[in-house]
Formats: structure tokens, sequence, C-alpha cells
């Protein structure tokens, strides 16, 4: 049998914690200790509905059950057996309190979290649809999602993962669509799972993921539109407290060529705008390397007139065309992270404006030729179309920037050939990374490249008709 709670462990533990307040509060032959945070509580709910109810109370007997039943006006409140879940309930926001020679607490919520009004995602703008974004409070952003998501099958579960923060983690879906397959994996990483410290969505990333890879297996957005729409394909979402991105599992790699308004805008436009992402994902990853095989192994394969005037452009640069390639990628680079981390009134300009004395310095100095920086800066721009794979892009056109540089077009075939296996060996949550390649899913294709009709491919993705097995 379990002994009483003693406020003594308590005060040991919080000693140091100079927001902690500690109340007691005498009634009758009754003494009770309240401990809250008074930075995270909101201690004007606390007075008018806990304290001043215990104080006022003419119950003769103050008990567990009457302070639940009888006493406190409080909507939300439970039980405790231990110090170390009141310690959690208190460092979290909440109020506990202790009653002496009693083996139970009562915990009430008194939350009151200084939080970020909605604002759009910076990383996702629209040019039509939803603006609104998720906030860093996770109730705000479970209330987003259930506005928009009125449907009884909603399932919002309270996951425990015992970490040292006891960071708040939901997992979502939709009971009657979502994939059994996905959640069981879910589920079984999760419970896996040795992680003691919880603070960022990456930490929940790395569980789920079944591969290290450059590419996302496991899907993040800010929008609640975008959550809705995955759960209604039979996906699951994860909210996790303190950060405004939601994952979403299964995640598969056409998805980095959709946009947030993809489903806004007319069809044709934006089968148009999915053309031109892949163009500029092929020309991010294979143009570099083709033009260092090509200028170095293959002239042959070169139009005459084009072959003379890059020997011409090329002629008193000192380095070779792969050192030159190299030294230019790195320039942009550079650019592109100074544009990225100054202030946004600034950076674009700087980004614009350096990038333009750079490429005209670097060719009147010598250092590159004009067609140089020309494909480079080609490159550097197709590879903004698609922010998702902007990390992928740069690593793998490195690579097979080397293959193309040791053994010309050889050398890239077989660097073009590593590239799709490994991108096909690749899985999401159980689900092959290039779903619905190699399936017959037939509607699932109706929005891989070019976009039909919402009504055309409104189905679940993985679940349909309580069966989880694809063709």
């Amino acid at each position: 049998m379990m002994g009483p709670l003693q406020l003594e462990k308590i005060q040991k533990k919080l000693q140091h914690n100079v927001d902690i307040v500690y109340r007691t509060i005498q009634n009758k032959d009754t003494t009770l200790h309240i401990i809250f945070a008074s930075n995270i509580s909101d201690t004007h709910y606390i007075s008018q509905s806990v304290i001043k109810p215990l104080i006022e109370t003419e119950e003769t007997q103050i008990d567990i059950f009457n302070l639940q039943t009888k006493i406190l006006p409080v909507s939300n409140m439970g039980e405790f057996t231990t110090e170390e879940e009141a310690i959690a309930y208190i460092l979290t926001g909440d109020a506990v309190i202790i009653l002496p020679h009693e083996s139970k607490g009562i915990f009430c919520e008194v939350k009151q979290y200084k939080k970020r009004t909605v604002e759009t995602p910076p990383s996702e703008g629209v040019l039509k649809g939803p603006r609104e974004g998720f906030t860093e409070h996770v109730g705000d952003n479970i209330s987003m999602l259930t506005k928009r998501v009125k449907n009884p099958k909603l399932r919002i579960e309270d996951v425990d993962l015992k970490d040292t923060c006891h960071t708040k983690i939901f997992l979502v879906y939709l009971e009657d669509r979502v994939s059994k397959k996905a959640l069981q994996y879910a589920y079984d990483q999760i419970e896996k799972a040795k992680s003691s410290y919880i603070i960022t969505a990456r930490e929940i990333e790395n569980m789920l993921e079944s591969k290290e890879s450059t590419f996302d297996t496991i899907g993040h957005t800010e929008k609640p539109d975008i959550v809705a729409a995955r759960l209604g394909e039979g996906r699951i979402a994860i909210f996790i407290d303190g950060t405004p991105v939601v994952i979403t599992i299964p995640f598969f790699f056409f998805e980095n060529f959709q946009a947030p308004d993809d489903y806004y805008l007319n069809k044709y436009t934006v089968s148009l705008l999915r053309i031109l992402r892949w163009t500029a994902f092929f020309i991010s990853i294979f143009v570099l390397p083709l033009y260092l095989a090509l200028s170095t192994y293959h002239f042959s394969l070169v139009p005459t007139i084009f072959a003379f005037r890059l020997a011409v452009s090329r002629a008193g640069v000192p380095f070779p065309t792969v050192l030159e390639i190299i030294l230019m990628m790195f320039f942009f680079q550079v650019l592109r992270e100074a544009g990225v981390r100054l202030p946004q009134a600034i950076g674009q300009s700087i980004s614009t404006v350096g990038a333009l004395i750079l490429g005209d310095t670097a060719v009147n100095s010598g250092l590159a030729s004009n067609i140089t920086v020309l494909v480079v800066a080609l490159v550097t721009i197709s590879s903004f179309l698609i922010p998702n794979l902007y990390g992928s892009i740069w690593i793998w056109s490195d690579i097979l920037l080397i293959f193309a540089a040791f053994l010309g077009i050889p050398g890239l075939y077989v660097g073009i050939i590593i590239f799709w296996t490994h991108i096909a060996s690749l899985e999401s949550c159980g689900y092959p990374y290039l779903f619905p390649l190699g399936t017959r899913e037939s509607y699932a294709y109706k929005d891989l490249i070019l976009k039909k009709e919402t009504r055309e491919m409104y189905s679940p993705i993985f679940y349909r008709g309580g069966s989880d097995e694809r063709d």
C-alpha cells in the first residue's frame, strides 16, 4: 500500500525554481497545500476557482472525493499518486493540491501560456486558399484542425513518451480511413523509443524514419488545411507542443512537387506548374554534371559553334572546369545562406545584388567563364522551385558531379542509377517512398503529376472498404 504524499520531497526537488508558489489553506481541522508555477499558471483563476472555494466551503469533511465533486468549480481535474507526477503537473502549468495523510493528490488545469497569434506560415505561402498557420501552442493547433474536420471518427490520442521534458504529443487520425499498417508502425516505433528529451519535431521524425537519407520520408506542414486533407487520405498527424510543425505520415516522394495551393487553383494551371517543378528538378540535379562531362570529356557531342564559344569563354580561366563549378556553387550557397539568415527586409536585396555583382566580378577577374556562371545560376534558381528538396538536390548534385568529373557521361549514368536506386529503396512507415508507382491504385495516379478535379480523385489512398491491402 502506498504511503501519503510528502510535501518535503516536492519542495526539495523544486527548491531552485523561483517561480514555484506554495500556499497553505487551513479550513476547520484540515490543512491543504496548493503548489503551482506562477509564470505559466493563471494566478487569478487559481485565486477565484481554487483558493476561494477552499476557504469558503462549509463542508465538514474535506477529502479527495468532496474536492472533486462538491468544492472545486474547476472544469478539468484529476488525481495523481506520486511526487514525480505532482512535479510533472506543476511544471506544465497545473496547480496541485496535497492533503495530509492522503496517498493521492489532485491536479487542476490552470495553464496560462503566452501564445503567438495565428499567422501565415512564411515557408508555405499561398496565392489562393486559407492563410492561417499553426502556432507553438498544441491546444490552439488541434482546435484549428477540429474546426475543419467535424467528424465523429476523428481520434486524438495522447502519447506518453515518458521524456524528462513532459512534452505533450498527440496522435491524430480518422478511425474509418486511417491506414492500419501506418498506425501500427507508429505505435511500434513510439513504443521502442528510448529518447529522454523531446523538444522538437525532429526527435519524433528520427523515431519514425526507417532508413537514413537526404530525402524526407516523414512529412511536415504548418497549415491546418493540409493536415485535414491528409487525414482524409488515411494518413496520421502528430502534434507536438512547443512547435508549429505538424508531422504527417506516410509521406511520399511525389508530394515534394505539390504546393499548398494546388487544390485551390485551376487544374490546367496546376498541371503546368507541376511540369515546371519537375523540369526544374531535373535541371538542378543533372545539368551541372552533364555540363562538366561534356565540357571535359565529350566535346564531340557538343555542336561545333557552341564548342568554339565554350573554348573562347574558358580562355584565361586558370582552374579546371570541375573546380570552377565547385567555386561558383560555393559562392552562390554563401549568398543564399546570407539571404535566409539576414532580416527579411534586407536579405532578399543582399542576395539578389550580391549574385549580380559576384557573377560579373568572377567573369571579369578570370575566376569563372560566362557559361559556367550561367549554368550554376540556372541550377540554383531551379532548385528554389522545389524548396522541400533543396538540401537533397545540392548533395546529390555534388555526388553526380564527382562521378562525371572522373568518368564523364558513363560515370554520370552510374551516378543516376545509384540516385534512383536509393530513392526506390526508401520506405515511409512501411510503404514504398515512390508510392503509387508499382501499384495498381488508379485513383492515386490522378494526382501524381497532372492534376485531376478533386471529385475524380477523392478517396482514401490506403483504406477502402475495411481492407488495408494494396492491389
